[in-house]
């Protein structure tokens, strides 16, 4: 099960590298303002900042 829970962190932190490590300021700040205008930067956040500890 740490395991599953471990991979599943690591994945999420790899999806959020990819995108953000990759983006250019534009492209961070239009998905900043989705997030915030959604409403997805409350779970979101706190979920890949939890995954980026338990990856490593």
């Amino acid at each position: 099960m740490a395991g599953l829970i471990q991979r599943t962190a690591q994945a999420i932190d790899d999806m959020w590298q990819s995108v953000w490590s990759d983006s250019s300021t534009a492209e961070k700040i239009v998905i900043a303002i989705i997030l915030i205008v959604t409403g997805l930067a409350i779970p979101v956040i706190p979920i890949v900042w939890l995954a980026r500890i338990i990856a490593r």
